[in-house]
């Protein structure tokens, strides 16, 4: 059987150049190793023999039969043939590489082959399920035909809407905090939002007497009149924060208006150019940075007022609030503010009309800051203002000379300075304690009748709580701070009694609105029962005087109506006598409110005869 001359020409030997031909321009290794592979496809030459058997470890491929072996039936003959003149048809660089690829066939490129048929097959499977799901589905909306192509747009449609979701979700609700991922929501109860935030036992036990005075702090603060609000900013009492709550997060009918990039907000009172917050983010330091006591209460009249004369000054109520913080954690933070160049060179410590000398207050360092110094050098500085800073911007300093420490002895002086701390935070208008942001937060708005926006945030974390310290120094933290701890511990009880007095109080309220509601309802339940019953005796009335007319009916008619009211109200006062636990002078309270209200329905009786 003739073969095609195309497949001839294929097996032919490569032409050879000519004697004084120009050289190839080809690399002369991979020239000759294609020559060499050209001649060992001849059969009966040497490298065929030679390259008779395949490698070793590698069965017998395509192609890779040794050449010297029987002869092939006819049909083999025939089919390679056929593909004789397909392999010509190539390029030399192809044939070139399929043959390398024949050479160098080997256990990894097989188990390669098959992992990506494997993965080809498998997704082949699962796109013909996925289509026959949704061709069940789906099916009598859209044609066999193009079902295929449907199926593909409808899952791609559906792979997009999720990620559009989830997209969404993390823009709108970021974090795991969203309450919309809170399952548990939907299965428990709320929980008290007021609880403990230290951590600590929920039972408190008081351990100082106040009056109900003391602890019924409700300030009728008027905005659109002339009360003004002062915030007594502590250092590293979390008083930034809490001015920034002022200023931007509570509902009023006149916002404060605060631009980006500026500190300070305007806070003006409904419909006037006149400010109702007296702070750091309201009014800036006007009477000196973190001004105490002693400056605020002689400064900000006069700051406010200043430009009126004295007769035309109106009445106001100044309220004072501050924010207090646990000593040793506000010892260790202003500390570490100082170590990053905190200074305070700017306040003014004004007392009795002037500043303290250098004598009156050394200063601690003698560089333009005290920046990078040890915990142990800020605590060996005698004149440090940031021992018992708490009661000494919350005294009136007066008492004692100011700043003179010669005045009186020091154990005399430290007693007039811690009373009358103690005094100015008990009368103030509010205060509030760090460790208890919302009870902070709920105290504030009972006392000023004013709700913040967004609650406020407890951060356990801080630059305090980093700090490692062993036992020895925290107590000589304490002892440093002496004052500030007996402070801190009334401030902490009056301040939690006050919690409680307010949240007692508010659960009284609302059980005495509830039974006024209750009350409401029964009487309208027995109104609309005595009028029904009414019109029904009154119809029977009627049809006795149509048989048998009688003068005096209507009157026994009421007498009966009424001693048939007297005894219900008395049966069901009675049945309530029973289920309640007897207290003081039980039957009388009772008695009373039972003849109180069967006067009252009597009267209602007598009205409607």
């Amino acid at each position: 059987m003739a073969l095609p001359a195309s497949a001839v020409r294929a097996f032919e030997p490569p032409p050879q150049p000519e004697r004084g031909a120009p050289a190839r321009t080809t690399c002369p290794r991979r020239h000759s190793r294609v020559e060499a592979e050209l001649a060992a496809s001849r059969p009966g030459s040497v490298a065929a023999s030679v390259r008779a058997g395949p490698p070793r470890g590698v069965s017998h491929g395509f192609n890779s039969r040794p050449l010297l072996e029987k002869p092939r039936k006819a049909s083999s003959s025939l089919a390679g043939a056929a593909c004789a003149p397909l392999f010509a048809l190539l390029s030399r660089g192809r044939r070139r590489r399929m043959h390398v690829l024949r050479r160098r066939w080997d256990l990894g490129s097989l188990c390669r082959a098959l992992l990506t048929r494997g993965l080809a097959a498998l997704g082949h499977s699962l796109k013909h399920v996925l289509g026959a799901i949704f061709s069940k589905i789906f099916g009598p909306l859209a044609s066999v035909g193009n079902m295929d192509e449907k199926s593909n747009k409808l899952l791609l449609a559906l792979v997009m809407l999720f990620l559009f979701a989830v997209i969404v979700l993390q823009y709108v609700c970021p974090g795991t905090e969203c309450q919309l991922l809170r399952l548990q929501a939907f299965s428990s109860p709320v929980p008290d939002p007021y609880r403990s935030e230290d951590e600590s036992s929920a039972r408190f036990v008081p351990r100082y007497n106040f009056t109900r005075s003391d602890l019924l702090r409700k300030v009728d603060f008027d905005i659109k009149g002339d009360d003004l609000i002062v915030f007594l900013h502590i250092q590293k009492t979390g008083g930034t924060t809490f001015g920034r709550h002022l200023v931007r997060n509570i509902q009023l009918e006149q916002p404060c208006e605060c631009r980006v990039g500026q500190k300070k907000c305007t806070c003006h009172r409904p419909g006037k150019r006149e400010t109702w917050l007296f702070s750091r983010f309201s009014t800036g330091w006007s009477c000196g940075l973190h001004a105490d006591w002693t400056e605020l209460t002689s400064c900000v009249p006069s700051v406010v007022d200043g430009k009126r004369a004295s007769r035309l000054r109106p009445s106001r109520n100044f309220h004072y609030i501050t924010i207090l913080r646990d000593p040793v954690s506000r010892y260790l933070s202003e500390w570490r503010h100082v170590q990053r160049g905190a200074t305070w060179k700017a306040s003014l410590h004004v007392c009795d009309g002037r500043p303290p000398t250098s004598e009156e207050l050394p200063s601690c360092y003698t560089g333009d800051d005290w920046s990078g110094c040890p915990l142990k050098e800020f605590m060996d500085c005698p004149y440090n203002l940031a021992n018992n800073r708490q009661v000494r911007m919350l005294s009136d300093l007066t008492l004692v000379g100011c700043y003179n420490l010669s005045v009186m002895p020091e154990k005399q002086r430290n007693k007039v300075l811690l009373e009358s701390a103690k005094s100015n935070l008990k009368h103030m208008a509010f205060f509030g304690l760090t460790e208890f942001q919302r009870k902070t937060q709920y105290l504030f708005e009972k006392t000023f009748n004013m709700n913040f926006i967004s609650p406020f945030t407890q951060y356990n974390t801080t630059r305090a709580s980093s700090v490692e310290i062993n036992e020895e120094i925290q107590k000589r933290i304490e002892g440093l701070n002496f004052l500030d701890m007996e402070l801190y511990s009334y401030a902490k009880d009056l301040f939690l009694q006050r919690y409680q007095f307010m949240r007692q109080k508010d659960h009284q309220e609302a059980r005495r609105k509830r039974q006024e509601q209750r009350r409401f309802l029964k009487g309208r339940l027995l109104q609309t029962h005595f009028l029904s019953q009414g019109q029904g005796q009154s119809q029977n009335l009627n049809q006795n005087q149509s048989q048998n007319p009688n003068p005096n009916a209507n009157q026994n008619l009421t007498q009966n109506l009424t001693q048939n009211l007297v005894q219900n109200l008395t049966q069901s006062s009675s049945q309530k006598e029973n289920r309640e636990s007897p207290k003081q002078n039980p039957g009388k309270e009772q008695n009373d409110s039972t003849s109180n209200g069967t006067n009252d329905y009597i009267g209602s009786v007598e009205k409607w005869r």
